[in-house]
């Protein structure tokens, strides 16, 4: 008998080898026409797949991201068949599925039109409605090689052939008259994909690198249901307008400029205002908690990116000054990270088991060669700032120290509105590519096995991502959804006992003996331009009065109370409130509407009365009227709001 143990514990048994789809027949027939994917002991895999031996078995259906992703697989090769039916010269890239649909990359003489992509979603119909199944099969690398290049599929080929070292048998899946180089898994056929949309046509250079050609990507969605696409369509609608590089550009937060360089934002008075506003509060709170302050150079030689293991595992992604093979000259590189430059603090002088931990925190401008197809907005650039920061402490002192890093951006998320979008990522080391990293495997296992436990006994719902570590150590992602719910990782936390051996940090134990600490990475909200970029997106530009730009508007009904209000300017200037004052001969309706426009939290009025009174008529940005009060009296529940860090307008 072959056990299997389902999702909610209990055991099924089955007396020899068969197909998940019988399996799951055999539950229920509502789950196999729901199904998408199964998990075998916690790995995706085909509901074709053969079961025969006891394993964890859960079955995924379009309600579980695994079985989105699935579903969504399976359409992008309805796509691409679509494709090739309409315009066999079309060589086929990648298509995978992402966090909010799929992608194609076809490599075309020019981009799809709209009238194209009309074209291929009837054809996609045809192809849905055809019912096609799909059959798995594997061939010899060799096999598959000479398949692909018999197909002119040359993008398939260089994948191929990458993966030919292996040895492995190359899968591939074919749907009538389609064949696709891939490792699935895939719906059992066609059918399903009753509701689909394409989206938009993009560039996309192949592998994402500027060096290669220019693809052209289709970007799309599917749904079992057509209501459930028309509800994705109208949540992306929304999202367009929530879209940072749209609306921060509109609201003059930051703009790009051609000659300055792709991933190179400059960040115009507004966005500068909110980050700056955001770093001082990072530093005071830090400040709060125990960390020292540091400023360290933007630069280092290359001898120095050698003993942290970056000029071997991280050249290409560094911005190099001078000949990085030339030994016998000079080579510099601008820091891609800060932590080997903060070390030298803790090198300064030795240390005792007394001086820990020692916790270190700076403001640090960072540069990253990133590839030009990955550039998008604020929230992956090239030069970026960000709050980083080095703990070294003893083994007994790890988890409380990694606990209090993870309390302190739980802090700084819950604080700025951003925790409900939040999710957590245990990112570990391949084994199976070493190359990748430094250090043993017993190293990386004591380092992992020391992370799960925090993570556990912290009770984290967390994700595992393998091969997703960095080079010395295992680490929590903290990742962010943007408004289109791609995410990205914003703040990280790493868990690292590599590199304090590799620069001769040592501390004296109580016992007089010198040993090496633990350091952890970490980042309070991670790199100040995505932050911004997200919460611009949060908000719709609308930011709480806390971080808003601008806090208050004032509008002179007519020119002659502008004395009036210049000197209210100047009374909330001295408390610290940022304000401007609209001055221009218009009428006061549209200077209301500009202000909203703005998404300033509140607008302060003054006409005759207000003078006689001495006080100001107070209005906010969704248009509430509030009449008037003293200007005292604005002050004092302005800055209650202020201080509480509230995300409500409050009056």
């Amino acid at each position: 008998m072959i056990k299997l143990t389902l999702k909610d514990g209990s055991i099924r048994e089955i007396e020899s080898a068969m197909a998940a789809s019988e399996i799951i027949k055999g539950i229920g027939m509502g789950l196999y026409k729901a199904a998408c994917c199964v998990k075998i002991n916690g790995e995706e895999k085909d509901i074709r797949t053969i079961i025969d031996s006891d394993c964890e078995f859960e079955v995924c259906t379009f309600d579980s991201l695994d079985g989105k992703k699935t579903f969504w697989h399976t359409a992008s090769h309805i796509l691409a068949q679509a494709v090739k039916r309409l315009y066999p010269e079309a060589k086929l890239a990648i298509g995978p599925a992402i966090d909010n649909g799929f992608y194609y990359d076809f490599d075309v003489a020019k981009p799809f039109t709209s009238e194209e992509l009309e074209k291929i979603e009837a054809e996609m119909k045809k192809i849905v409605k055809e019912g096609i199944a799909l059959e798995q099969f594997e061939l010899s690398p060799a096999e598959a090689i000479a398949k692909l290049e018999e197909m002119d599929e040359p993008y398939k080929v260089e994948l191929c052939k990458e993966h030919a070292d292996k040895g492995e048998p190359i899968s591939f899946y074919k749907q009538g008259e389609f064949i696709d180089l891939c490792a699935g898994p895939h719906l059992m056929t066609t059918a399903p994909v009753k509701a689909f949309k394409l989206i938009s046509c993009t560039g996309a250079y192949w592998r994402g690198s500027e060096k290669n050609k220019m693809l052209s990507r289709i970007y799309a969605t599917a749904y079992p249901k057509a209501a459930e696409l028309e509800a994705d369509i109208k949540q992306r609608e929304e999202a367009k307008m929530r879209d940072h590089n749209k609306l921060g550009r509109e609201l003059e937060f930051f703009t790009t400029v051609d000659v300055v360089g792709q991933g190179l934002p400059i960040i115009l008075p507004k966005g500068s205002r909110v980050i700056q506003t955001l770093q001082r509060w990072v530093e005071d709170v830090e400040q709060k908690h125990g960390y020292l302050l540091t400023k360290t150079p933007f630069m280092a030689k290359r001898e120095f990116y050698k003993i942290s293991g970056h000029w071997d595992h991280y050249l290409d992604g560094m911005f190099v000054l001078g000949d990085p093979y030339d030994e016998t000259k000079e080579c510099f590189a601008l820091r891609p990270m800060t932590c080997p430059f903060q070390y030298q603090v803790f090198l300064n002088r030795q240390r005792s088991y007394r001086d820990l931990p020692m916790r270190l925190g700076e403001t640090s401008t960072l540069f990253r060669n990133e590839d030009s197809g990955e550039m998008h907005g604020l929230i992956r650039v090239r030069q970026f700032t960000i709050s980083e920061g080095h703990l070294m402490c003893t083994p007994d002192q790890l988890e409380d120290e990694f606990r209090s890093c993870l309390e302190l951006a739980t802090f700084m998320l819950k604080t700025l509105g951003l925790y409900e979008d939040a999710s957590f990522r245990f990112s570990k080391w391949d084994p199976n590519d070493r190359e990748k990293y430094i250090g043993t495997e017993e190293q990386w296992d004591e380092a992992q096995s020391k992370m799960k436990n925090i993570l556990d006994d912290l009770g984290i719902d967390y994700k595992v991502g393998i091969g997703e570590a960095a080079f010395y150590g295992p680490k929590l992602d903290i990742q962010i959804r943007n408004v289109y719910g791609k995410e990205d990782t914003l703040i990280t936390i790493q868990i690292d006992q590599m590199l304090a051996e590799k620069f001769g940090m040592e501390y004296v134990d109580k016992d007089g003996t010198k040993k090496n600490p633990y350091i952890i990475h970490r980042t309070s909200i991670g790199c100040y331009e995505r932050t911004l970029a997200y919460l611009i997106e949060k908000y719709a530009g609308a930011f709480p009065t806390w971080l808003a730009p601008v806090q208050v508007k004032l509008l002179p009904i007519a020119d002659r109370h502008l004395d009036y209000l210049y000197d209210v300017k100047k009374a909330l200037e001295a408390k610290g409130i940022r304000c401007e004052i609209d001055d221009r001969s218009e009428k006061i309706g549209f200077k209301i509407r500009q202000a909203q426009l703005e998404k300033v939290p509140y607008m302060l009025l003054a006409g005759d009365k207000d003078i006689e009174n001495n006080t100001v008529s107070l209005r906010t940005r969704s248009g509430g009227d509030k009449g008037a009060m003293s200007l005292d009296e604005f002050v004092d529940k302005l800055l209650k709001e202020v201080d509480d860090k509230s995300l409500e307008l409050t009056m």
